[in-house]
């Protein structure tokens, strides 16, 4: 799916509570992901060793009590993960889980879901807010239409959604 149903100006900007409290109902996910994937990653890497495809020096790394080392491709693929775990969340309907459960959402100005580029760039905004403390969440408290760095970076904006009616 390409975009979701166009909307009006008519939803506000979601509010920053909201926001870091999707945040951390996502984090949970992301942290389980984080685990998921190394434990795969570590087993194929074990795999690759046993079956002599990787030489003795990852074999040292992986040994019980062996120097644990940096692993950059682990690091890549880590990221990797989280960006299709996000980028399919945000291109399918603009929500991830928390969102979803926090009746926020991230779209363009015409309603649209973002691009994979537009997620990418919302990581690495939210990565960067993140370490200037919280700058960048806070940020929207100075910007006019109430956009963090991670809307204004990649040119989307973050929603709240109203309330669905229940049907009886």
């Amino acid at each position: 799916m390409n975009s979701a149903p166009a909307t009006s100006d008519s939803h506000p900007p979601a509010p920053i509570w909201r926001r870091l409290m999707a945040m951390l109902y996502d984090s949970l996910l992301c942290i389980a992901l984080v685990f998921v994937v190394t434990a795969v990653y570590t087993g194929l890497h074990k795999l690759l060793i046993n079956i002599g495809l990787f030489s003795d020096r990852y074999a040292t790394i992986a040994e019980p009590g062996g120097s644990i080392g940096y692993d950059p491709v682990l690091t890549l693929v880590l990221a990797g993960s989280l960006w299709l775990f996000f980028g399919f969340f945000w291109r399918r309907a603009g929500q991830t889980l928390g969102m979803q459960t926090w009746r926020i959402r991230v779209e363009n100005a015409d309603g649209s879901v973002v691009s994979w580029s537009q997620a990418l760039l919302r990581i690495v905004a939210g990565v960067l807010s993140w370490a200037t403390f919280g700058l960048g969440w806070l940020w929207q408290w100075l910007d006019p239409q109430h956009r963090s760095w991670t809307d204004r970076l990649s040119g989307s904006r973050t929603v709240q959604l109203p309330k669905r009616n229940k049907k009886q």
